[in-house]
């Protein structure tokens, strides 16, 4: 595929986090453990979601899905940003800055609609029980990730097609660490009314995820406060607790970043950073802390390979 509008301009600066290299030293040792532990963290998930057959269940497949998500999402912006930490030229092509910015689209668009069905597998399981083994059957399951990789794949390629029709002027410096669509289009000397329409009706549709959820968590925490037996109580607000957190912490950094006009501020990076290198590394943290089956299972993997 040419690019035939950017004919002038074949790079991007990237201002990246900071421009003092005391700091930016820091910052490096600080991202390289962060994304060691995401790695660390979300592989642990997997191979203990494996290898244990207690958790064979429709809510540990999704969340299974979701820490390849995060192993993915995570490896789409840390090591370019590590890699420009040790630069002192910032640079990227504006073919791997629409690659990035595809990647960037799809796995944090998958997860955005993954965390939906995790949300649905959570109401189906406490509000319909019963129900609960036939609704969500395997095939059901797989269909459902199948199908937000697919849409979110499909929203990837139309933002991608429509910003490569960009025209980019004579200034080439994102005031960013990554390659973000919005943060490129302060750089665009074309008309980009259109692909901010299409990018915010992109960004409402993954946002239905939260109306959705607030629907469903309505009707979870009533059918949980009528639940009598203190530890089944208790077992279900420890797993729609950990996901609903995880919930928050994507969808409320995300959908600011995105529906917020750029600024080229702290605010920006803050929140980018939020959704794409924090969240990855504590949704682990979060499925497991508070989740006993977790810790149990994790406890008989370490003592099997250990």
């Amino acid at each position: 595929m040419t690019l035939r509008n950017h004919s002038t301009i074949t790079e991007f600066i990237l201002m990246g986090l900071s421009d003092d290299p005391l700091i930016e030293a820091l910052l490096f040792v600080l991202f390289l453990v962060i994304y060691f532990l995401t790695l660390m963290g979300n592989l642990m998930m997997l191979l203990v979601i494996r290898a244990d057959a207690r958790l064979k269940t429709p809510m540990y497949f999704f969340l299974s899905n979701l820490s390849f998500l995060d192993i993915c999402f995570s490896s789409v912006t840390v090591p370019k940003l590590l890699e420009d930490l040790l630069s002192e030229m910032k640079t990227i092509s504006v073919e791997s800055c629409l690659t990035q910015v595809f990647f960037v689209f799809i796995t944090a668009g998958t997860e955005a609609f993954l965390l939906s069905v995790m949300a649905y597998d959570r109401y189906a399981a406490i509000c319909h029980p019963l129900l609960y083994g036939q609704v969500m059957s395997s095939h059901l399951c797989v269909r459902l990730v199948l199908v937000s990789w697919g849409l979110a794949g499909l929203n990837s390629v139309v933002i991608v097609l429509l910003a490569i029709n960009l025209d980019f002027c004579e200034d080439q410096t994102i005031h960013h660490y990554i390659c973000e669509l919005p943060s490129l289009f302060p750089l665009s000397c074309s008309n980009i009314s259109t692909i901010i329409n299409i990018l915010i009706f992109s960004i409402l549709l993954h946002g239905l995820g939260p109306f959705f959820l607030i629907f469903s968590y309505v009707r979870i925490i009533s059918t949980i406060l009528s639940i009598s037996s203190t530890t089944g109580r208790s077992k279900a607000f420890s797993t729609c607790s950990s996901h609903l957190t995880a919930v928050i912490l994507f969808f409320g950094s995300g959908l600011i970043r995105y529906l917020m006009p750029t600024s080229g501020s702290s605010l920006d990076l803050f929140f980018s950073l939020q959704y794409s290198v924090v969240t990855p590394m504590v949704n682990p943290l979060i499925y497991s802390l508070k989740n006993e089956e977790v810790k149990a299972a994790v406890k008989r993997t370490l003592r099997k390979y250990l």
